[in-house]
């Protein structure tokens, strides 16, 4: 029997060799061996006759494949040459091969498609296997298993050289995970009884595959003869053809394949080898008959007749080209012969407000009140998490979910009382056991000891299985599936483990799962209670985020699977969506884990969640802002807003090289304020003196040949004074970083992706040169005439230094773009990372010319700012204040123009108003997104120093950023032309004291300084309070003169004042804690730092109070609850009801003073002690006894309690017969919630005696608080065109024979109140009233009207005390809410009209000498204006 199979075997062979000799004696056109196609030669060729392994793709022993075989006779076989080698047939369309023996079973077929060889072995006495080798461009190694196991796995890796180890390919099929760093395991895909493999090597220096069969469940390996299975592979030799590929058509197909693999970044090596993987597949055709022609029409959609033939270049000219980004796209080629012959454009003239974005503006409230709505009901798995992560005797040192099918696994590790637990969840139907072990070591199995195993477990070899059990959560009807096992503390570090139900095991992608036992490395800050965020939604993240680090794939496909929850949740979902997006972006989180995945894989995913957002976008345009970040983050081809990445890589590449300081962290700041053309060649200088073994010379002669000198750096905004210095061991690790910054750098400054996002738009065909043409690409449709051509110049100026006619340029074209923006288009997002790509290329472009800017006229400044705010308005949501701002930009040119000399104070106010405008942007993206990124920061254990920074980074990367620098150098230029100086003093006050820098006044305002305090203050609102202790406050912001705080300063002999010029600010924060003198002027104030002895010669340890003789004096009841302005009296209200009761009848008849009623002192007590109000009254006598003891905090729920009184049927009487005899509106005639509204009024105007700044007002100057009573001045509220306030002396010079007034649109309350911007002020010269003298016109943002009403205003016997600013402490309430207009000046006649302006202007002015004269003193006096007529609503003596 053994001699009978020994010679089938010696058979097989004798044949083989003679069909071998046979066909190496046939025609050239055949081949020179079994390796060799028709047209394809291989490495084959070069390989002796005598010698089949030289042939052979399978080197393998034929003992352990032919098991039938005798093992004695093989062995015979095996001792002669033919060791290690293994027969192979040839599947081709030559001629068909008999089956040469019923043992080696090759099948033979014809394939006309490519060349393959096929082998068949048996494993087992009932398993298969098939491998076919197919040879193409790629070659393709194909394993089918027929009557496989669960579990098998492929166990391999690539040859170069036989006598090298394994190299692990990049390109591995889905699942692959690399086993001990030596090989690559990957499972077998099953489909019924039967699992298939497929595995391409797209890397021509590895010769061959070798690779075992592995059974992971039973540990049980399939090898050859206890060896490997060794395949070699296919040569990749360029054909053998008498027909030469044109060049174009090679790179045509070269970029088909770039697309097709997801449009990675190449290196110049991966480049080549892509080249050439093209022009095989291109003879591969010619090969299968495909004539030139016909591949051509294939490639370029055109027939023979209209195809012209290219010349191609040589491959060596192409690469050099590509390499050096010399090859132009084919949408340059194209457009270059149609481009402009001028140099500029005709903007179209367009409406402004076409522009407005209006939808619900967010503000701290709506934020608040979405952080406090209702959550979404949690899941069971949810509730079972937290269930766990409440309890307080825990620490989490681990959490992850996972995917299995269609459903989550949760696996939560804690730890208490030296005790690990492992808790296990999931929505999983079917019963599941768990397949588990622990670890000593990361991903070894060890088998866990028997007491550590739950019940129910079942103890293996290397593991155990434990079974789920069922459970209801919190009466949920969602049942989940759950397992918890108990770890004593020890030597392990981790649990490996997969999971099975019945026949069916569940894996990690094919991989164990793993779950580690110890905490995260770095120290996680508390992440809080969520408030301000989605934080359902961002707990989700965190949960999936170990899923998430294993590719781009899964990272963008989770972000697409959350994207409903993200959109329903609004715009907190999707500001954690942006939040979470960003931190991959800037490199927190891990890109990639052990995971090999397709490019073409990664589009997909990313092709998906940006065509989610595409579709939000749609849906819910008052995201649109918040999407277009995401988008700009996730980027259309991986690389996201390539101007952004200027920013994110320079950080990235300081923290890996340890590089911070010196000339680096000088580079970094320049390049995050005003990154240019120069930064190229400054990154080239650095890996030219890098590579050169550190040579400085080399580093300068690369920066001085590119016109780059010493003086040049010095003279950057932030200027480069340091020469680099790195350390040898940086070498290498630098040259990869900044070479790869290099490519960055250019992408931006040649306006590649630009470019890029152009091409995609508008569709070109190319038969030019280089990876980026070589395509058809539709254009999308709708889009307007002539747009070609404005793209086209675009790119023909985007290196241009002189940046205003490229700034028009896409202007005009982002405008162009904008309505096709808003309509649906399945190419939408092509359009939408077209106009990200023009809004970058406006900041880049701006950036650049900084320095050009440096000794520019103030006409083009301002002309660039009307651009930069253009082009953010078209960025932005809600967007109606920064387009009046635009407006008044325009107005200031005009001004200038028609040489109006009010020009730059107009132009001033318009500065301050987009200051404030961008001040207010940057707050709201804080709002929204600093509370996201501080939550999941902390979730995910990033750096504190990346989080705290996060909203900062925003702001500075988008355009806001680049239009606040340009604002910031006008500023300067603006206040010398008007003769604003650098300071506006409000409190001329001379001061000595100590240096505190505080961030707001309002955080500090009630505390006590005990040394004399000069406080520098970035915020100061206009109705704080100063501090005890403060001689002097400093600020860059702009209180009214008239303000609470204005003249709480003035009346308090503090110094106050605004600071306008950044370096002042900025000397003076820098001298924090030094002692320094104050002496201000009118309109200066100069410093200087004394000593000790100059502050006790100063006076200002004197504490300035109130006289001792003046103290309050509490009022009674006068017996009525409503009296009329003929009744009052000093017993029953405030001097603001007495004194507007004076003035009727006695001011001029022109002065028009409103009808007024009042609720006298005493009539809150009343009300409390009915007894309809005894719970209320009992509540509140709780609640002062709690502030007298000092518990602060209960002064809010005073205010709230005093809004629960009820109205005892007498006062609403008295007050309807009041306010009906004197003709006035009874709010009760409209309805009884017109009256509820009436009366919940009121109640806020006693309540505000327990406002937190009134209350501490009166205990700072020692007031008895108890002795303060409130009476209520009812009056009709008149609404207003215009409000006023006058001081009949100039507060701020003291001059008596000036009067001083400011006026703002609307209602006064944005005047008086703290509301930010300056209102228009002016003088007039008491003997010269119809001269008014504007001093500045106004930059308040918000006006409030409202429709006819009534207000209730307080009036307290606290606002009469002489040397105690008491008004404007507590609170008047109008009945009906008013409405917030942003306020549009550009068309307001009182700011472009002289003549209506000097009528408003004298006629305040002589209403105020007049009640001056009335009462013979210095008056404080508000008042409206109403269709030019003047009313007075109220006067006081002037503090």
């Amino acid at each position: 029997m053994e001699k009978e199979e020994e010679h089938k075997v010696f058979r097989l062979i004798g044949v083989t060799l003679n069909r071998l000799k046979e066909e190496r004696n046939m025609s050239n056109s055949v081949g020179h061996s079994l390796l060799r196609g028709p047209v394809l030669q291989h490495q084959s060729q070069k390989n002796s006759c005598s010698c089949i392994g030289g042939n052979t793709l399978f080197q393998a022993q034929a003992t352990s494949l032919i098991r039938k075989s005798s093992s004695s006779a093989l062995s015979s076989i095996l001792s002669s040459d033919f060791r290690g080698h293994r027969l192979t047939l040839r599947r081709s369309g030559l001629r068909k091969n008999p089956v040469l023996s019923d043992v080696v079973q090759a099948v033979l077929a014809t394939d006309p498609a490519s060349e393959q060889l096929r082998l068949k072995f048996i494993l087992e006495e009932d398993i298969e296997m098939q491998v076919d080798v197919k040879i193409s461009s790629i070659p393709m190694v194909e394993i089918q298993l027929t009557n496989s196991r669960d579990h098998l796995y492929l166990h391999w890796g690539g040859l170069r050289n036989v006598k090298e180890k394994w190299v692990l390919p990049n390109r591995r099929p889905e699942g692959t995970k690399v086993y001990k760093e030596r090989a690559l395991r990957t499972p077998f895909i099953k489909s019924g009884s039967n699992s298939s493999l497929k595995v391409e090597i797209d890397d021509p220096s590895i010769q061959a595959l070798e690779f075992l069969i592995v059974d992971e469940a039973k540990n049980k390996w399939y090898k050859n003869n206890g060896q490997n299975f060794h395949v070699k592979l296919p040569s990749r030799e360029t054909p053998v053809s008498n027909v030469v590929i044109p060049e174009d058509l090679v790179q045509i197909q070269a970029f088909l394949r770039w697309e097709k693999k997801g449009k990675q970044m190449y290196s110049p090596e991966q480049e080549k080898m892509e080249y050439e993987a093209a022009r095989a597949e291109l003879y591969e055709d010619i090969s299968r008959g495909s004539s030139i022609e016909e591949i051509r029409a294939r490639l370029t959609k055109k027939d023979d007749k209209n195809s012209k033939k290219d010349i191609g270049t040589s491959n060596d000219d192409t690469q050099k080209k590509i390499t050096k980004g010399e090859i132009k796209t084919k949408v340059q080629k194209h457009q270059e012969a149609r481009s402009y012959s001028t140099q500029s454009i005709q903007r179209k003239k367009r409406d402004l407000m076409q522009l407005l974005n209006k939808h619900i503006p967010v503000s701290v409230k709506s934020v608040e009140e979405k952080s406090s709505m209702t959550p979404k009901s949690l899941s069971a798995l949810e509730l079972y998490s937290k269930l766990i992560e409440e309890q307080s005797d825990i620490n989490i040192l681990n959490k992850k979910t996972y995917r299995v099918a269609d459903d989550e696994l949760l696996v939560l590790v804690t730890k208490a009382s030296s005790k690990i637990r492992v808790h296990l969840a999931t929505g999983f139907k079917e019963p599941l056991t768990l397949h588990w072990a622990l670890s000593k070591k990361p991903g070894e199995w060890l088998a866990p000891p028997e007491n550590l195993l739950p019940q129910g477990s079942s103890s293996l070899a290397t593991c155990a299985d434990s079974p789920f059990s069922t459970i209801s959560i919190d009466g949920s009807t969602n049942k989940i599936q759950s397992l918890e096992i108990e770890i004593e503390e020890g030597d392990y570090v981790g649990m490996p483990f997969v999971t099975f139900s019945g026949n069916n095991w569940i894996k990690n992608n094919g991989s164990d799962f793993y779950i580690e036992f110890v905490g995260p490395k770095k120290a996680i800050k508390d992440a809080g209670d969520g408030k301000g965020t989605a934080k359902a939604l961002l707990d989700k993240i965190s949960g999936l985020e170990s899923e998430a680090q294993k590719s781009f794939m899964h990272r963008f496909n989770i972000a697409a699977d959350l994207m409903e929850e993200a959109t329903d949740t609004g715009e907190l979902g999707l500001s954690g969506i942006l939040v979470w997006m960003r931190f991959m972006a800037t490199r927190q989180l891990i890109w990639n884990k052990n995971y090999n995945v397709k490019p073409r894989e990664i589009s997909r995913a990313q092709d998906r969640l940006t065509d989610l957002l595409q579709n939000v976008y749609v849906n819910y345009p008052q995201y649109s802002e918040l999407l277009r970040m995401i988008m700009s983050t996730v980027g259309r081809g991986g690389e996201g807003d390539v101007g952004q990445r200027i920013r994110d890589e320079i950080l990235v590449i300081q923290r890996k090289n340890d590089c911070a300081g010196g000339m680096m962290e000088e580079w970094h700041q320049k390049l995050h304020n005003n990154t240019s053309p120069d930064d190229v060649v400054i990154c080239q200088a650095l890996i030219d003196y890098i590579k050169n073994d550190f040579d400085m010379s080399v580093y300068w002669n690369t920066l001085n040949t590119n016109g780059i000198t010493k003086e040049r750096l010095l003279s950057y905004d932030r200027a480069i004074h340091h020469e680099p210095s790195f350390r040898r061991d940086q070498k290498e690790s630098l040259l990869r970083d900044l070479g790869s910054y290099l490519r960055t750098l250019k992408a931006v400054h040649s306006g590649a992706d630009l470019e890029s996002a152009i091409s995609n738009c508008m569709g070109y065909k190319s038969e030019g040169q280089g990876f980026m043409v070589g395509v058809n690409i539709n254009p999308v449709s709708g889009l307007p005439s002539g747009f070609p051509e404005l793209l086209q110049f675009v790119l023909n100026h985007v290196e241009d230094r002189n940046v205003e006619t490229l700034l028009e340029g896409l202007l005009e074209a982002r405008e162009e773009l904008r309505p096709l923006l808003s309509k649906p288009n399945d190419r939408l997002k092509d359009l939408l990372f077209l106009d990200i790509a023009l809004d970058s290329t406006v900041r880049t472009a701006i950036e650049r010319s900084y320095e050009e800017l440096s000794n520019a006229k103030p006409e083009k400044v301002m002309y660039l700012i009307t651009l930069l705010l253009e082009n953010l308005i078209l960025s932005s949501d809600n967007n109606e204040d920064l387009i009046y701002c635009l407006k008044g930009w325009n107005q200031a040119l005009s001004m200038l123009e028609t040489g109006d000399g009010s020009w730059a104070l107009f132009a001033k106010s318009v500065l301050d108003r987009t200051r404030l405008a961008l001040a207010t942007k940057g707050e709201l993206y804080h709002q929204i997104l600093q509370p996201s990124a501080e939550y999941l920061g902390a979730r995910l254990g990033l750096d504190q120093w990346a989080v705290s920074i996060f909203t900062e980074e925003m702001i500075r990367a988008g355009s806001a950023a680049s239009l606040s620098s340009l604002v910031n150098r006008l500023d300067p230029i603006l206040r010398n032309v008007a003769n604003l100086g650098s300071w506006q003093v409000i409190s001329p006050i001379e001061a000595v004291g100590y240096i505190v820098v505080v961030d707001e006044l309002l955080s500090v305002q009630n505390k006590s300084y005990e040394s004399p305090t000069i406080l520098v203050a970035k915020s100061v609102r206009g109705e704080e309070e100063i501090p005890d202790g403060t001689v002097a406050v400093i600020t860059p912001d702009m209180p009214d003169v008239l303000s609470h705080v204005s003249v709480r300063a003035r009346n308090s002999k503090v110094c106050f004042a605004t600071c306008f010029d950044p370096n002042i600010l900025d000397d003076l924060r820098a001298k924090q804690g030094k002692l320094l003198k104050l002496k201000p002027t009118s309109s200066d104030i100069t410093y200087s730092e004394v000593k000790e002895g100059d502050l006790k010669q100063s006076g200002n340890s004197e504490e300035v109070g109130l006289p001792s003789n003046i103290k309050l004096v509490k009022k009674e009841f006068c017996g009525k609850f409503a009296v009329s302005a003929e009744e009052f009296t000093s017993e029953m209200v405030g001097a603001k009801s007495r004194n507007i009761a004076y003035l009727k009848g006695k001011v001029p008849s022109w002065v028009g003073i409103p009808t007024s009623v009042a609720l006298p002192f005493g009539s809150f007590e009343k009300v409390l002690s009915d007894v309809k109000n005894k719970g209320v009254s009992e509540k509140l006598k709780i609640l002062k006894k709690k502030l007298e003891a000092g518990e602060f905090e209960v002064l809010e729920e005073i205010r709230k309690t005093v809004l629960d009184l009820v109205p005892p049927p007498q006062l609403v009487e008295e007050l309807k017969n009041k306010m009906k005899s004197s003709g006035m509106p009874w709010p009760g005639d409209e309805g009884e919630k017109r009256w509820e509204q009436a009366w919940t009024a009121i109640k806020k105007v006693w309540a505000s005696k327990w406002n937190e700044r009134a209350y501490f007002s009166t205990r700072k100057v020692k007031l008895d608080h108890d002795l303060l009573c409130m009476a209520v001045l009812v009056q009709e509220i008149i609404n207003a065109d215009y409000a006023f306030v006058i001081h009949t002396t100039n507060p701020s010079s003291g001059d008596p024979s000036e009067i001083y007034a400011e006026v703002v649109k609307g209602l006064g309350e944005t005047l008086v109140g703290a509301y930010p911007g300056r209102a228009l002020s002016f003088i007039s010269k008491k003997d010269k009233l119809d001269s008014p003298k504007v001093l500045g016109y106004p930059s308040k943002p918000i006006g409030l009207f409202i429709k006819r009403s009534i207000i209730f205003r307080s009036d307290s016997n606290g606002e009469d005390l002489e040397g105690y600013a008491g008004a404007g402490l507590y609170d008047s309430v109008p009945m009906d809410e008013e409405e917030k207009v942003v306020l549009d000046y550009s068309s307001d006649p009182l700011m472009v009209d002289g003549n209506f302006q000097k009528s408003i202007l004298s006629s305040i002015a002589h209403a105020g000498d007049a009640i001056e004269k009335l009462y013979g003193s210095p008056q404080d006096i508000e008042g409206v204006v109403r269709d030019g007529k003047i009313y007075v609503v109220q006067t006081r003596p002037q503090m």
